[in-house]
Formats: C-alpha cells, sequence, structure tokens
C-alpha cells in the first residue's frame, strides 16, 4: 500500500479505559494475549469447557487446510446453553428478551418463559415432521418469535436458515431451495416504517415459483387485520396461535455432536448465487460465548441493545446465540430508526435503560445527518458501552459516536468479522485497550492475524505490546479458530476457490488491512474497493473518511471510474449534513480537503452530492451500482436494495451533471 495513503490512517488521538472501567471488566490483564496467542488451542479450550456439553471432546481441534474441527467427539445442545441452564438455575425469572414493536407494543420474557416458548415451537416443528438434520428457512420480522424459532430448531437438531424479512420472494425460494428446506416458519406480516410488509403473501410467491422440499409453513399472527386478507392454504399452512401455543412445554433437547450443523446464513457473492455459509454447534457457541463477555463487559445486571436483526450474522451471533449463553437480557426492535420520529432508538435506550449499544457505521453517520436534537431530547445515561459493526467506521463518526452517545465516558469496541468467522476477529477489549478513532485495535485473545502482500510475504500480528513492523497488506488467517465456517453448504468447491486459493493453506478474508506502528490494525475495506490512481493504491475507505472528516459532509461512498491517463479517477457521491447546501464552492471545498487529508493523488475529479446513496437493507452501500453509474453501464442486481428509487435517481443526476 502507497505511503501517501498510509499517512491518513496516522491517527494521534488516544483513549484509555478509566481506571472505574477497568477494575470492573471482566478482562482487564493484558497478560490474556500472550497467554492465547503461544497455545491459542488451550486457550479455546478453557472457553468451551464454560459452556455445558453432554460429553466431554477427547481431541480439541484437528486442521487440513481448509477444514477444521473443533471439540471432536464432544456432544451439547446450543439451545441448552442459551436457555435451559439459566432457566433451570437463579437466571429463571431474569428477563432474557426485551421486545419494542414498531407501533409501540413491547414485551418481556423471563428466561422460564423462553424455554416453555421455546419448547413448544420445537414440538410443533416435530408435529409437522421436522427432524434432527433437516432444515428450517425462518422468514420472520424481528420480533421475540424469531430468536426463539432459531433456539427451538437447535433444540431438536434442525440447522435453520433465517432470510431476512425484507427480501423478496425469490430470495426465499432460493435460499429454502439450495438449503432443501422441510418447512418456513413466517408471519402475516411485520411492521416497517409505519406499513406492514407482507411476509405470507410473498411466501406464498415463493412457493408459487417452486420449492418441492417445502412440506409445511407456520405463520405468526404478528399484524392481523392491518395486513390484510391473509390466505391459508388446506393441509399447507399452520396458524401459529393454534399450532404452537397447544403444545406442551415439555422438550429435551437433542444431544448433538460439536460438529454438527446448526445453521446455514446466506451471503450474498459478487456473481453467481449467493452462498450458504454454514456454522456448527461447538466451535461457534464457543467463539461467540467467549468474544460477548470479553468484548462487551456482559454484567449480570445489563441490557444489551444490538440494533441488527436475525436475517444477519450479527443478529445469529450478538443477539441470539452469545449474550443467551451469557445468560444475558437482549433488547430487540422490530422497526426503522425514525419511526415515529428520528429519536426512535435513543427513545428504546431511554425507556429500557440499555447498558450497551451495538450498531453499524452507516447507522451513525445517519444519526449525525440528522443531528444532536434528536439524542439530545433523550437521557443516554444508562450507556456503558458502545460498539461499532459491519464496517470500518471513519475516526470522526467514531469521536461523534463517543461524545455524543457515550458522553466521552462509554469505551467504543470496533469490530471487524464475517459471517463467514462467525464470531468477532478484531476489536479492543474495553477494560484493557487503548483505542484509536477508526482502528479495529488488535486481535481477539486466540486468533492469528497475517498481513501479507501480494507475494504472500508479511508479518504475523503480535498482539498489543509486542513489536510490530507496520505494513499494508491483505488480511489472512492461517490458524483455526473454532467459529470459523465449515464451508459452503453442499459447495466445498466453492468454498476453497473462494476463500482459500489466494495464499497457500490460509484463509483471506477478502479485506485490506494496515498493521500501523503501534501494532494496531486499520480496516481498509473489500480489496475490491482498492483504486489504483495514478499508480498509487487508494482505499475507498480512506478516501471517505477524509470526505467525512469535512464538518459538511454526512456520509460519503467512493469509487474509482476509468480515466485515460490515471488509469482511475476518483468519483465521490456524498450526502450532506442538516444545514448545508450544495454549491459550487462546497464542491470545490470538499475536494481541497481531501487533498489536504491525504495527499493530491487522492483529490476526487468529481463530487456529486445526493440526498440518498444505494444501500443494501443492512446498510452497506452498494459501490458497485455507483461504478455502474459513473462509467455509463447498464445497472446490475439491485434486488438487494432497500430502496432501489435512490439509483435511477443518482443515475439521472449524475448524467444530467455530466452532460
Amino acid at each position: 500500500m502507497s505511503e501517501t495513503i498510509q499517512s491518513l490512517l496516522h491517527e494521534e488521538r488516544s483513549f484509555e479505559p478509566s481506571a472505574e472501567f477497568k477494575a470492573q471488566a471482566n478482562a482487564n490483564d493484558p497478560a490474556i494475549y500472550d497467554e492465547a496467542y503461544h497455545n491459542p488451542t488451550k486457550w479455546w479450550e478453557g472457553w468451551a469447557n464454560q459452556l455445558d456439553w453432554f460429553e466431554k471432546w477427547h481431541t480439541a481441534m484437528e486442521f487440513d487446510a481448509p477444514n477444521a474441527k473443533w471439540f471432536l467427539g464432544g456432544k451439547l445442545n446450543a439451545a441448552y446453553n442459551c436457555v435451559d441452564r439459566h432457566a433451570e438455575g437463579d437466571r429463571a425469572n431474569k428477563p432474557a428478551i426485551i421486545f419494542e414493536g414498531e407501533p409501540g407494543d413491547t414485551k418481556t420474557l423471563t428466561y422460564k418463559e423462553v424455554k416453555d416458548q421455546v419448547s413448544q415451537i420445537a414440538n410443533a416443528l416435530k408435529s409437522m415432521g421436522v427432524q434432527k438434520g433437516d432444515r428450517v428457512c425462518i422468514y420472520l420480522p424481528m420480533v421475540p418469535e424469531l430468536p426463539m424459532t432459531m433456539l427451538a430448531c437447535a433444540r431438536i437438531g434442525a440447522a435453520h436458515t433465517v432470510v431476512f424479512g425484507g427480501f423478496s420472494a425469490d430470495s426465499v425460494r432460493e435460499r429454502a431451495n439450495d438449503a432443501s428446506c422441510k418447512v418456513i416458519v413466517t408471519a402475516d406480516g411485520g411492521w416497517r416504517r409505519g406499513n406492514v410488509v407482507q411476509l405470507k403473501k410473498i411466501t406464498d410467491e415463493a412457493l408459487d415459483m417452486g420449492c418441492p422440499t417445502v412440506e409445511s409453513v407456520l405463520v405468526l399472527e404478528r399484524t392481523g387485520e392491518a395486513t390484510g386478507t391473509v390466505t391459508y392454504k388446506q393441509g399447507r399452512d399452520f396458524k401459529w396461535s393454534e399450532t404452537v401455543t397447544t403444545q406442551s412445554t415439555d422438550c429435551p433437547c437433542e444431544p448433538m455432536d460439536a460438529e454438527d450443523l446448526l445453521f446455514i446464513l446466506y451471503t450474498s457473492g459478487s456473481t453467481g448465487k449467493p452462498k450458504g455459509i454454514t456454522h456448527t454447534t461447538g466451535g461457534y457457541l464457543t467463539g461467540v460465548y467467549a468474544t460477548s463477555k470479553l468484548i462487551f463487559d456482559l454484567k449480570e445486571d445489563d441490557i444489551h441493545f444490538c440494533t441488527a436483526d436475525c436475517g444477519w450474522i450479527t443478529g445469529h451471533s450478538y443477539i441470539t446465540y452469545g449474550p443467551m449463553a451469557n445468560g444475558a437480557t437482549v433488547l430487540i426492535y422490530e422497526g426503522a430508526p425514525d419511526t415515529p420520529d428520528k429519536d426512535r432508538f435513543w427513545r428504546i435506550i431511554e425507556k429500557h435503560r440499555a447498558t450497551i449499544l451495538y450498531t453499524a457505521p452507516t447507522a451513525i453517520r445517519t444519526f449525525m445527518k440528522w443531528g444532536l436534537e434528536y439524542p439530545g431530547r433523550c437521557d443516554l445515561s444508562s450507556l456503558r458501552l458502545l460498539g461499532s459493526v459491519g464496517e470500518p467506521i471513519n475516526p470522526e463518526a467514531w469521536i461523534w459516536y463517543h461524545q455524543n452517545i457515550g458522553m466521552g465516558k462509554c469505551p467504543v469496541v470496533d469490530t471487524w468479522w464475517q459471517t463467514e468467522t462467525g464470531a468477532i476477529m478484531i476489536s479492543p477489549l474495553p477494560g484493557i485497550t487503548s483505542t484509536k478513532p477508526g482502528s479495529a485495535t488488535h486481535p481477539f485473545p486466540g486468533v492469528r492475524i497475517k498481513v501479507l502482500d501480494e507475494h504472500g510475504n508479511g508479518v504475523d500480528v503480535a498482539g498489543p505490546g509486542a513489536t510490530n513492523t507496520p505494513k499494508g497488506g491483505f488480511l489472512v488467517m492461517d490458524h483455526p479458530w473454532p467459529s470459523m465456517t465449515r464451508g459452503i453448504f453442499n459447495d466445498p468447491e466453492r468454498y476453497e476457490k473462494t476463500y482459500w486459493s489466494r495464499f497457500p493453506d490460509s484463509y483471506f478474508a477478502g479485506d485490506g488491512i494496515k498493521l500501523d506502528e503501534d501494532g494496531y490494525l486499520w480496516l481498509l475495506g473489500r480489496v475490491d474497493d482498492i483504486m489504483l490512481v495514478a499508480g498509487h493504491n487508494i482505499s475507498t475507505m480512506e478516501v471517505e473518511s477524509a470526505l467525512v472528516d469535512h464538518p459538511a459532509v454526512a456520509e460519503a461512498a467512493v469509487i474509482g471510474k476509468t480515466h485515460d491517463v490515471k488509469g482511475q479517477a476518483i468519483a465521490a457521491f456524498v450526502i450532506l449534513r442538516a444545514g448545508y447546501l450544495p454549491s459550487d464552492a462546497l464542491t470545490a471545498e470538499i475536494k481541497a480537503h481531501v487533498g489536504k487529508k491525504i495527499g493530491p493523488v487522492a483529490r476526487p475529479d468529481d463530487v456529486y452530492i445526493s440526498a440518498e446513496l444505494p444501500k443494501t437493507r443492512s446498510g452497506k452501500i452498494m459501490r458497485r451500482l455507483l461504478r455502474d453509474i459513473a462509467e455509463g453501464r447498464a445497472l446490475g442486481d439491485v434486488s438487494t436494495l432497500a430502496d432501489s428509487s435512490v439509483v435511477a435517481s443518482l443515475k439521472d443526476r449524475y448524467e444530467a451533471s455530466e452532460g
């Protein structure tokens, strides 16, 4: 990576954990890094021993790249570890799930109540013929029944595949067919921005397209009459109220081998059909249990508010399996952050006294754009820790989050991981790590990270306090970790080609990364998003960070477009903060600001001011579509966008400005 570009990520600001936080933290001794680095297998065994096993393992780990196995011979059940062991002990009457629906309805379920309802859902699935080893497709809104259905599947040994409630009929059909699902669990509808998303109708459309393995559909009555007419097919479709609530609350947990499939979660590929990422029971649960406890510093009285949906890996790992394996209280919300007003998240935190907030940089930058009026209305004093997930967070968004949401007192844990890694791989430990805004800091203990160049040469990242040689390159892992994916469902060749072919016997995450002189790691985004401008490798993330550093810019997306002289030129699409208006003078000022922050080579040729950017339903910016617009190509697939009209509007505006 070019030295010109590395200069942007030289961050002088640093934030030490307070003495008060450090004293009470679950991890406050830096020696754990050294211990875990020198014997990661033993380290992970220590965490696995904190779970409840029906039978202990005889071999901790086997690895023959690209295949890893953990805790061989061990038998356990994920639902037992997340529900029963708490419900049968001192946490029986502790809130497990606090729910707020978009219309304002609320519900609190204790661990004893969750155990009973999970058992009823599991028995309902069994009554539909679901057995150990079968697959169940879950297509629900973000209501308590979603994580409880996941746990019900785990209870009886059926693998689940959750489809995000904003996806189309074709997405449901494709995933249900690839996984050969026997049952689809859905709802009549779910609430989003005051409207009903008609999930049952979409499910019917998917089945009409052809889902030959689906035998039954279980339908939760969430929206009732607001949905309109809901059709039920005799013998195939079953109402929740008639099928689940009548079941026994007695349903024994199925002993599962540590390497038995727990779930499949589909993630989009740049080309071709989505990849069915698989995770198994013992290793995955160990990874999310350990990371939840140390990174979020989970305490008995915490209210853990993760704003993700269980349709994504974040909702699997840090709403359902990780916090609940720790016996934590999770707070979940069904709807949009701007309904009925832009203070909804802050109202939820104030009302339920949330102590931990885990959200995405995209959301944080949106809150910045909306202004301080909205969080300023609410009492956020209950918060004690903030987290960031989903993409690199630029330093100015980090500072805004820290100062205005955490009031300068909450540690910020900026986390890097993927659907494929299962659990967080790089993150501060809030009782140990001095944080730098914009840096995910260090590998989690027990995780080995390398920074390699295109020839496979590079450095091991040894953790805080170690001697590290600064280097930019590719993020690679050559030592297994328990929660790593066991492959792409029914497609081992694609798994090997996608993740293991670039560097021998090593997992390549697809991301660029930089190790600085202090041993801190800086994520540079997907290597697909590295631009080659006049011979310089420039990360889109770095230019976007410089853009958002300008006081007028709330959010930015950068792409490289073909240039006759430079190879690629930088084009930036920006959203302005409240109170700023577009002008030629402001555009020139923004361009100059980037040149000053990074260097002249990174100064954008073009800056386009827009009201919105094309984002997926998980909040990620679709730079591929911006490249299509800038290159004048036909637009690619827009089916995963939250609002496809944004692209057409941007295209019209871009073409008008170019004309």
